[in-house]
């Protein structure tokens, strides 16, 4: 989803969407990404540079979920601290739980 949100504006390149998902690792972005271009959301353009610059932006398919999409992340961001206060209480009642 927050590939998908990252590249509605247009054409990104690897490191530039790797910079505004802190959270993602280069081995998880790549494979969400060549699994968004398998599934025909998301194209892969190579200009043969040296190094080669690789660009990525939504095919009209992918394109068709920005609005779906960008609802979802909104409702994430704005429940992100209830999320986090959630599973910190869950997870102090876990260890309560644990026998010691």
């Amino acid at each position: 989803m927050l590939v998908i949100a990252e590249l509605s504006p247009g054409p990104r390149r690897f490191k530039a969407i790797q910079r505004a998902i802190h959270s993602i690792s280069q081995r998880m972005l790549t494979l969400t990404l060549r699994r968004l271009e398998r599934d025909g959301l998301v194209s892969r353009t190579v200009v043969p540079t040296v190094p080669p610059q690789v660009t990525y932006a939504l095919t009209a398919r992918g394109r068709s979920l920005t609005q779906v999409v960008q609802t979802l992340v909104e409702w994430a961001q704005a429940h992100q601290l209830p999320i986090r206060e959630s599973r910190h209480s869950w997870d102090e009642e876990e260890q309560r739980r644990l026998p010691q």
